[in-house]
Order: C-alpha cells, then sequence, then structure tokens
C-alpha cells in the first residue's frame, strides 16, 4: 500500500527498495541552463524564422596560406580535444603514433598552457583563420572546438577523433580499438547489430550489452535508463558504414550529473568503473539511436559534417544534442552508429558539473528523439537536408536561431575547405524491413560486472537488483503513472521521474502551475480528476492509470500482485474514507458539496443513480482523500462520461473520486451476487 511519509522517510524507502538509481538530490538554487526552450518559442511567436539560403556553388575556397596558423600541419589523422586548465595528473592524454594531437582553446585556457606533443590553436590564431563559423563560437566551451575541426579538414583530415585530456588511450593505439581505415581490411567484416524487430524501440543503453546494466549514458532519457535486460537476439550488418564510433571509458565513464550524485557514498570518492572489453562492438540499425559524446568518438571524413556542436546551449547539453541530430542525418547517407568496447581510461577528478548544466536534456530529450524519428526532407543534397533539419530543430525549440546561423556557415566552411558532401541514399526505415528468420539471430550474453549502487559496489547482489527491476517493469510497463505536486516543480518533477520512472510506462507530473521546460501540466489539486481524461487519450493504449499525491510514497516493490484489471482505492481505509451526513452539518462547504453532487447525480444515467442512492443514500455524502487511486483500462470510459456529466459543478477532487469509484464498487458487488 501507499503510506504519507516525510521527505526523510522517501530517502529511507528509495534506499530500502534496492532498486538503482531511485533517488536524485536537487540542491537548491542553481543558475538557469542555457538551454532555453521557452525562450526559443516565444521568439518564433514574435516573429517568423528566416530560412538560410546559400548558393553552394558560389562558396570561394579557402586556401592554406603561408601567412595561415600553423601552415606546414598537416595529417590525416586527428586528435582533437580543448585546451582546459586541468591538472597535470588529469591530463593523461599522451601523443599516439601516427595521429597529430590538437588542442582548441578558449578565454579560460591559461597563457603558459602546453600539453606533450600537442599543437595548440589560440583565440587569436582561431580568428585568423578565415572561418565563418567561428564568429558564432561562445568565448569558453568545448564548441570552440569547431575552430579546430575545420582547421584539420583543411589539412587533409580522413579521420577525426573527439577527445577528453583526461583520456588515457588503452595500450596507446586507437587503431586497436577503433575502425579507422573503413576502405581496407578495418571495418569491412560483419557486424554485431541490435535487432530492429520491434519499431517502437528507439534509443537503447549500449552499457547493458558491454556489462553495466546500473550504468546509463549522460543524454539517455532517464525513463529508459529502466530498460536494463540483456537482448534477446541480435542482428548482422555489413560493415563499412560506420562513419561515427563510439568508445566506451572505463574509470568515469561520460554519466550524467544524476548518476555521478546518486552513486558516490562521499564527495571525495573517485568513481573507477570497468566495461566488458571483450564483448564485441554493436551497430544501431536505422530507427535505433543511442547517445554520442564529445570525449571518446571517432567521426570518418563521410561524417565530418556532424562534428559541429551547438553555440546557445549549455556545454553539457551540446554534444547530446549534437550526437541525436547526427544519427539522424547519418541515416540519409546509408551511415549508423557503432559502439565499440572500452578504448580509454579517464579519470574522475571527483569535481562533476552542475545538475542545472544538464537539467534540460533530460527533460527535452525523449521528444527530441520523437521528432528526429518522425522527421523527413526530400531536399536534394545532404547540406540542404542538414539545414532544413537544422531549421526544424530551430522552429521546435531544441536549440536557438544562433545555431541555424552558426550551421549555415559551417556547411559553407566546410565547402570553402574542399570537403565534398556524401551521396544521399533512401532510407532504410521508410522500406519494409526485412523477416528476422532463424538463423538472423545471433545471441549474446552480456558479463555482469561489479558497479556501484546507491554509493555501495554492486557484486553478488547485481543480479538480484536488476531481476527485481525487470520484474516490476514488467508488472507495471503498460500502466502510467499521475502524480500531482504541491511543492515547487522545480525542485521535485525530476525527483518523482527518477523514482518512478523506470518502473511505469510514463509519469505525468501535474501542478498548480504549469512548466513547459519541465513538462509539468497545469492542474488545480480540487479539480484534478477533470485533467485525468486528457492523460487517458494521450496514453490510449495503457493497461491502466494510477494517481498520486506527491506527499505519498508508494511501494510500488510491494504491489507486484495487486489485480491491475480491478479498480483500487482506499475506501477500506478509515483514515481516507468516510461518510459525512448532510443533515444537521453545520460545514457550509460540506452542504454546498453535498447540492452538487445531488445535481450531478441526477444527471446520471438510471442504473448510475440507483448504485449510488442504494450505496449512500441521499442524505449523506463520500469523502476521500483521494491521494492514490488506480483506474484499469475497462474502467476509463466510464470515468471520462462521469467527468463529463459533472461539468462545470465545482465538485472537490476528494468528493468526486469516491462519487465515481462508487458505481464500480457498486457494480462488482452486485455482479458478485448475481
Amino acid at each position: 500500500m501507499a503510506s504519507s511519509r516525510c521527505r526523510v522517510a522517501y530517502v529511507v524507502l528509495a534506499a530500502l527498495a534496492a532498486a538503482p538509481f531511485l533517488l536524485l538530490l536537487l540542491y537548491g538554487g542553481g543558475s538557469p541552463s542555457a538551454l532555453c526552450l521557452a525562450a526559443a518559442r516565444s521568439g518564433g511567436a514574435s516573429r517568423r524564422l528566416q530560412y538560410p539560403s546559400v548558393a553552394w556553388s558560389r562558396v570561394p575556397p579557402l586556401p592554406v596560406l603561408p601567412s595561415s596558423p600553423l601552415p606546414s600541419l598537416r595529417a590525416s589523422r586527428w586528435i582533437i580535444f580543448a585546451a582546459a586548465a586541468h591538472h597535470p595528473r588529469h591530463r593523461p592524454l599522451p601523443a599516439v603514433p601516427g595521429w597529430q594531437l590538437l588542442a582548441v582553446a578558449d578565454e579560460t585556457t591559461p597563457p603558459d598552457w602546453s600539453h606533450p606533443g600537442a599543437a595548440l590553436l589560440t583565440l587569436t590564431d582561431q580568428a585568423r583563420l578565415g572561418f565563418r563559423s567561428v564568429a558564432f563560437l561562445p568565448a569558453r566551451g568545448h564548441a570552440r572546438k569547431a575552430a579546430a575541426y575545420l582547421f584539420a579538414v583543411q589539412r587533409g583530415a580522413r579521420v577525426i577523433y573527439d577527445a577528453d585530456a583526461r583520456n588515457a588511450v588503452l595500450g596507446s593505439n586507437l587503431t586497436k580499438h577503433f575502425d579507422v581505415d573503413l576502405d581496407h581490411r578495418q571495418g569491412g567484416g560483419v557486424l554485431l547489430q541490435y535487432s530492429h524487430a520491434d519499431p517502437n524501440r528507439t534509443v537503447v543503453n549500449p552499457y547493458v550489452h558491454f556489462g553495466q546494466p546500473s550504468v546509463w549514458p549522460r543524454g539517455l532519457p532517464l525513463h529508459k535508463a529502466g530498460e536494463v535486460g540483456v537482448e534477446e537476439f541480435y542482428t548482422q550488418v555489413f560493415g563499412g558504414g560506420q562513419f561515427i564510433q563510439q568508445g566506451l571509458c572505463n574509470g568515469l565513464p561520460d554519466v550524467d550529473a544524476v548518476f555521478y550524485f546518486t552513486r558516490k557514498s562521499s564527495e571525495m570518492e573517485a568513481f573507477d568503473l570497468r566495461f566488458d572489453a571483450d564483448a564485441p562492438k554493436v551497430a544501431l540499425p536505422q530507427g535505433m539511436m543511442a547517445p554520442i559524446n564529445s570525449v571518446n568518438t571517432l567521426f570518418h571524413s563521410p561524417a565530418f559534417w556532424g562534428l559541429a556542436l551547438p553555440v546557445s546551449v549549455s556545454p553539457m547539453a551540446a554534444d547530446v544534442i549534437r550526437g541525436y541530430w547526427s544519427q539522424r542525418i547519418l541515416w540519409e547517407i546509408g551511415g549508423y552508429l557503432v559502439v565499440y568496447p572500452p578504448t580509454v581510461h579517464r579519470m574522475d577528478n571527483v569535481h562533476a558539473h552542475p545538475f542545472d548544466d544538464e537539467k534540460d536534456i533530460h527533460v527535452s530529450v525523449g521528444r527530441l528523439i520523437d521528432f528526429l524519428m518522425e522527421w523527413r526532407s526530400h531536399k536534394q543534397t545532404l547540406f540542404e537536408r542538414i539545414l532544413d533539419l537544422s531549421y526544424a530543430m530551430t522552429e521546435e525549440g531544441f536549440w536557438g536561431e544562433k545555431d541555424l546561423q552558426f550551421m549555415s556557415a559551417w556547411l559553407q566552411d566546410l565547402v570553402s575547405v574542399g570537403y565534398r558532401q556524401p551521396r544521399l541514399m533512401s532510407l532504410e526505415i521508410d522500406r519494409p524491413r526485412a523477416t528476422i528468420g532463424h538463423g538472423d539471430k545471433q545471441v549474446f550474453v552480456p558479463k555482469k560486472l561489479p558497479a556501484v549502487h546507491l554509493g555501495v559496489e554492486e557484486i553478488g547482489e547485481v543480479s538480484t537488483e536488476i531481476g527485481n527491476l525487470i520484474k516490476w517493469r514488467k508488472h507495471f510497463g503498460d500502466v502510467v503513472l499521475i502524480v500531482h505536486c504541491t511543492v515547487p516543480v522545480d525542485r521535485v518533477a525530476l525527483e518523482w521521474r527518477l523514482l518512478y520512472g523506470r518502473i511505469f510506462r510514463a509519469v505525468v507530473i501535474l501542478s498548480e502551475k504549469s512548466n513547459s521546460d519541465l513538462a509539468v501540466e497545469v492542474s488545480n489539486l480540487a479539480q484534478a480528476y477533470k485533467f485525468l481524461p486528457k492523460v487517458f487519450d494521450q496514453f490510449a493504449g495503457a493497461g491502466g492509470f494510477m494517481f498520486l499525491q506527491d506527499h505519498m510514497i508508494l511501494n510500488y516493490w510491494n504491489l507486484y500482485d495487486f489485480d491491475k484489471a480491478k479498480l483500487w482505492i482506499t475506501n477500506k481505509v478509515k483514515e481516507s474514507w468516510s461518510d459525512v451526513p448532510l443533515h444537521g452539518n453545520k460545514i457550509e462547504w460540506f452542504i454546498n458539496q453535498g447540492d452538487m453532487v445531488k445535481k450531478a447525480i441526477a444527471s446520471f444515467p438510471f442504473q448510475y443513480q440507483a448504485n449510488y442512492k442504494r450505496s449512500v443514500g441521499e442524505d449523506k455524502i463520500i469523502h476521500c482523500n483521494s491521494e492514490i487511486f488506480y483506474i484499469p483500462r475497462s474502467h476509463i470510459g466510464d470515468f471520462s462520461y462521469l467527468v463529463q456529466a459533472i461539468g462545470s459543478l465545482d465538485i472537490h477532487h476528494s468528493i468526486a473520486i469516491p462519487m465515481c469509484a462508487l458505481q464500480w464498487i457498486c457494480q462488482a458487488i452486485l455482479n458478485q451476487k448475481l
């Protein structure tokens, strides 16, 4: 059952649940995130967004001149990273034989900055390169790497490794870990691939494949972090199209602040996680995505256009948005993403980024993925389609108008340095998918490696913990949870989604005030029941709907056996459910509610009227706190009908819910007697 608890009990219950990732501690205050979706939309409402017009054939070439920065520097393989002010022990990225190290400075780079074996593009150098896009780059942050990407393309790059200064390449050999040469012996074989059998599965957590099901990458929608089961089977794909290759990091993986803040037993503890180095690399078919970062990712020349980092969003959101955007465009040229076993070890400097820097990722990333899956373009060239998508993403508020202008300049810069657009190919997701035969199915069972669980290392218990999570998800996976918040949603909305999102199909947050950034719908608690039919319509295929007020904690681990086909309400809890006599009652509020109940009942069909009068009578009403109740799919039509019959009557939530519930309770009792 549900129990009313204080906030401390919330922490205790979440820990006792022994299910990973249950609690997000949001630290007060915080600066507003740079990803301002509301601002982008309000700006679009006042004036129409101008579509970029580019004459590609008239873009002048930009050759390397003797006066250009580092004029003699040329290479086909580049490692590019930001020249951040790290302590020397946090900069293990070494010179790799056959690769050119290139660092890019921003305004925070110390004047005496240096890195063994690396060339440096200073701010002055970047301004002298002549690239249009440099004018749009922020003064600080990884987005300034765009200047270095273009510099490398201009100087003969065929492969660019997007890196972090803290990366220690395992074995100092990138060629051993990645498919660096797709034209020859590397990358041309057959690769393991996630199955496309479920067309509704649009995003995947690759950490599960590599032995860490309780860890999730930054940029994965939080409600997808609960999908921890191993693949039933894989398929295969011919190599050669893995134009973007995502490597994994041992030590400190690329995780979000939610994971980082909830998995440490002490502030100064450093993460040291390991992935399965023996697991095979795995490709993602068209129609399926995974997060891509800017700290351990290899780009081949057909995907160089996808290196551009958005300039108007927060640094922690930029590479996540870039990753999903580039994967969608990658399908237009027949390419795909491949995720590789650990390629580097990255040190945890125990100074995590603030949660506010990535808050909007968790809010908007699911909507972004859905948008990208539906997006189509009929433009005739790749760059025109990239601009088309960039324009659409600006209209939808996923990034700002400055990003659209930057993208136009970026593509023109690529043309000016001699980059040739890849040819367009027809989308596989728009063609009938081939039937997966028994002989096409490939089986791989990931290892279960030690991880960290709420600050405690997972070793023997991991199988039980993950098994419980799968069991709960299987039982509640078709149920939508509706949580009504009475406290400020900016502090708790993501907390509730993290606690319950791994179990339920969806978590809908209601509050007295709407918050579009946090996907919170406005609903007065006194009339909350009138909002429920809208949720029913939104999730038409759901098996049921559970309503919960935020001062209640749902011990879902004790509800594994509850019958999802039946109504569930606290009618047998005397502290919650009570009869209120109307005759002689001196409380005006109850008298007014009783009058409105009589009017509503009078408008109900005869059977409903008879059920209510038989169970309650006419001289009293039922009052229920209605803090928690469950409506199965079989009853949502009746519930919506009754809400419509109530209409504009100001019947309170605590009176309306038991009034509606009694119809089904009485009918169930009558059916049993019959």
